[in-house]
């Protein structure tokens, strides 16, 4: 089952069962309730009566011309229609009937009327008379709305008790207040356990959405992508952001090893070729020879001198964040003064250099960035360029860009290897020669672009090799 169902289903289990058994306590709750505030108001009603009825009542029951019995009598007759909180009454429901000190009915408001019946067996008129709360409930049917409630109080008067006042009320008389109070509750139990089952969805969506995420950015880093780690808040961010240094770390490391088995196969050949002549030169030689081995290590060695310099110059690049100084450039003018710089080693190889493109453009560069970037690009295509042959140069700009392209017409490369171009040694063996280079001038120029906002780019020019220098307008 899938993470998102399962949360799911986990959040709808505990607030489901959550919400039945509190829907199911509150309501048990409500009956009871309103029972108990219903009991508590008749206990203050037959009070207030008694205290009416002592003035009624003399030893032997009600004084003759007793105005009591003609005020229930109109209390009975009254019409009422009133609505309580939506709940429409038209009926009053409370009966009164008073007892005498022997618990014979004097008085009762009920009708059929129960006068000179015997209550004192009855337990709201016996438990009075004994000087307890005197209360019952009478059923009548097996139906609870059928139920009477029953609260009485003494008769004082001079510290004598003269009777029992009984105040009796129907339950189903507050059934429909029970009744609403149950359909509310039930109706905003349904409503909360619905919010919380919105709640869970989002929640889940949202859970899951973080968890795919995350999933995604992994398979990515798998997948050798450089990309940002996805930016989500609390311990989700964390453990994105601990996924990232730990996939930094791990690809640090790799490359580390990577970087260290490439350097050791490079450092091989100058190494062989230097230990060779050493050796050779130890021996007696004709002068030819050993100029020719003494030439061979002065190669050797500025072979590993320009090795050791490209590493740590593109170190230092790597481990660059920002661009240092700016400066405003004609990128045109600034070239011809690059190649001024390597005119000796054109001269060298009978090289010529024509302009196709020469837009006149100016931009914002490390001059410094730039003259690396440009030196690596152009000693690379002096190595793969027949003697003799013509190096292309051009200027451009697009609306978003400018351009700075550099062709040779030389082997060129494969394209399959063309996504291979511009990693650290990676290289293809230089012109009539089995020689390879270290890969590391165009590494260097690649990491001089991104640092710019721009980029490295290599289109086969057959014959030859195109490579653009493309940096943001």
């Amino acid at each position: 089952m899938r993470l998102g169902l399962r949360v799911f289903f986990g959040f709808f289990l505990i607030a489901g069962l959550s919400a039945v058994l509190l829907l199911k306590v509150f309501l048990a709750e409500v009956k009871p309730s309103v029972r108990e505030v219903m009991e508590d108001l008749m206990v203050e009603a037959a009070h207030l009566l008694a205290e009416t009825a002592a003035d009624e009542m003399d030893g032997d029951g009600l004084k003759p011309g007793s105005r009591l019995g003609a005020q229930l009598q109109r209390y009975a007759k009254r019409e009422v229609d009133v609505a309580i909180w939506g709940v429409r009454k038209q009926s009053l429901d409370l009966r009164l009937y008073v007892t005498d000190a022997r618990g014979r009915v004097v008085l009762d408001s009920g009708q059929p009327s129960a006068v000179g019946q015997d209550y004192s067996q009855w337990n709201d008129v016996a438990r009075t008379l004994r000087g307890d709360y005197g209360a019952r409930s009478t059923r009548y049917a097996a139906d609870d709305r059928s139920t009477i409630l029953v609260v009485a109080a003494p008769i004082l008067k001079e510290g004598r008790v003269l009777g029992v006042v009984s105040v009796a009320k129907p339950v189903a008389s507050v059934q429909r207040f029970i009744d609403r109070a149950e359909r509310r509750v039930f109706w905003a139990g349904a409503a909360l356990l619905a919010a919380s089952l919105v709640v869970g969805v989002a929640v889940t969506l949202w859970l899951v959405a973080s968890v795919r995420r995350l999933r995604r950015y992994a398979q990515q880093a798998q997948a050798g992508q450089a990309i940002a780690p996805p930016a989500m808040p609390g311990e989700l961010g964390d453990l994105a952001n601990a996924m990232d240094d730990m996939r930094r770390r791990l690809e640090g490391r790799e490359q580390l090893e990577h970087d260290v088995r490439a350097l050791t196969h490079e450092l091989k050949s100058p190494l062989a070729a230097l230990r060779a002549s050493g050796e050779l030169l130890q021996d007696e030689l004709p002068a030819a020879d050993r100029q020719r081995f003494a030439a061979q290590v002065l190669d050797q060695t500025a072979r590993l001198q320009t090795l050791v310099e490209r590493v740590l110059a593109l170190s230092q690049l790597e481990a660059q964040v920002g661009l240092g100084e700016r400066q405003r450039l004609a990128l045109a003018d600034w070239t011809d003064a690059q190649l001024e710089h390597q005119a000796p080693r054109l001269a060298r190889k009978g090289l010529g250099v024509v302009w196709t493109a020469r837009d006149a453009v100016t931009v914002d560069a490390d001059a410094a960035l730039l003259e690396l970037a440009f030196g690596n690009l152009l000693v690379n295509a002096i190595d793969f360029a027949p003697a003799g042959s013509t190096l292309e140069l051009a200027v451009s700009t697009t609306p978003t860009s400018v351009r700075l392209a550099l062709r040779d017409h030389g082997p060129g490369v494969p394209a399959v290897a063309f996504q291979q171009l511009g990693k650290r040694f990676f290289s293809t063996a230089r012109p009539g020669s089995l020689v390879k280079g270290s890969g590391l001038g165009l590494a260097i120029a690649r990491r001089v672009a991104e640092l710019h906002g721009g980029r490295l780019a290599f289109e086969a020019a057959a014959p030859g090799l195109k490579v653009t220098l493309i940096l943001p307008l």
